[in-house]
Formats: structure tokens, sequence, C-alpha cells
């Protein structure tokens, strides 16, 4: 996690000394709709959907229109939900963990051309922080999944998220005139989402940690 917040902190030193053009910068505003899931926690477990919406800026490297950093500040929903079965095949519990953050990424973008319209690619680390965490239906056999209550059987296993995570996030879109832009996005996450659920019981170590695919609509303002 050091090494990678290191690396980052690296990169970001680097650009610092490239032809970066901040009188240049365009603002703009961007919304979605999120498809979420947490790997090796809550197991069985789904998918969630949720949303984002934010502000972002556009900022020009080079002399060409084509290369750009594009951080983000978003509303961003995350996490997952949770279905189980008795032995008669009926629903036992159908439960929500939903995360909530104020997400910063900071994408590395590139258009494939200069021509006003044009597809383009992005690729950059991203930082959640987390506002808020809210359990529905968690089941009652495993007590622990809820962040608020601890289960005396088991010392030290919480479903608590942490409080900030880190990941990287990939994406595509197309842009019209500049001006309008499409994205289809993918953003793993490398930190663990759950820390507290590293020893639950009938679980496994592995870091439990958020992947999430999104698609979104941004308008950026000349």
């Amino acid at each position: 996690m050091k090494k990678l917040l290191l690396t980052s902190a690296l990169a970001l030193s680097t650009l610092s000394f490239a032809q970066i053009n901040f009188k240049s910068t365009r603002f703009g505003v961007t919304a979605g709709a999120n498809y979420s899931g947490v790997k090796n926690a809550h197991n069985p477990s789904g998918k969630r959907f949720s949303m984002q919406a934010g502000v972002l800026a556009l900022i020009p490297m080079g002399k060409a229109n084509q290369f750009f950093i594009q951080p983000e500040v978003l509303y961003y929903g995350a996490g997952e939900t949770g279905k189980d079965k008795d032995a008669k095949g009926r629903d036992g519990y159908d439960a929500v963990y939903a995360n909530n953050y104020i997400s910063v990424p900071i994408y590395f973008k590139g258009y494939f051309s200069e021509a006003a319209s044009e597809f383009f690619a992005m690729a950059g680390p991203r930082f959640n922080f987390l506002v808020s965490q809210n359990v529905k239906n968690a089941p009652v056999s495993r007590p622990y999944y809820n962040p608020d209550v601890t289960d005396p059987k088991y010392p030290g296993v919480n479903g608590k998220a942490a409080s900030f995570n880190f990941g990287l996030g990939i994406g595509v879109g197309y842009s019209y005139k500049r001006q309008v832009e499409f994205a289809l996005n993918y953003d793993f996450g490398i930190s663990n989402t759950y820390p507290g659920l590293a020893n639950e019981p009938q679980g496994t170590s592995k870091g439990k940690s958020e992947q999430v695919l999104s698609a979104k609509i941004s308008y950026i303002f000349k």
C-alpha cells in the first residue's frame, strides 16, 4: 500500500515538470451509474447498483490538444448485496452493504487524435474517503457483518468498512466536440475494504477489495 502511494506521488511530482498548461484548464460536471461488488466478503454476495456525481477538471499537457490530466471529486456509491437460502431453497435474508465515499480519481487521459470528436482512454489512481456505511438486513447468524455490532463469540471480527481505500481505474470513452463525453470505467480496489473481516469464521483471509464498473456522462464547459 505504502509503495503504491509513493509511486503515485512520484508520478505526480514528475508530471509537475512536464508542460502542463494550468491556464487552459477547463471544468465540468459528471454523473453516472455504478455496478459494484467486493471480493471475498459477505459470502454469498452479489452486486449493488448505485450512482456517482461530481465535478472534474481537464488540464492540458504538452502543446498538442491530445493529452490531459483529469482529476475529479465525486460522491461515489459502492459496496455489495448479500442473499442466502435455507435448506428448502427459500430466501433467508436479503442484505445490502452500502459504502458511500467522497472519491478523488486522478486520470491520465489521451484522445486518439486531435480531432474535436474522438475516442479516448484514461487510467490512474483513485482515492476513496468513506462518508457513510449503511447495512440493511444483515444475517442474524453473522451479526458481526453489521459495523455497529460486536459478537462476543468472535472478538476482533467486525464488518466496519475502512475509512480510506485506494484503487486503480481504467476507462474508455467518446467525446463529442470535446464538450459532451461518454465513458465506461472499471475501478479495481487494491487496499482492504473490510480489514475487520480478515478473521471471519468460515471466511477467507484474502483481501476484500471493491470492484466497480461504471457508465457516466460528462459535460465540460468551454
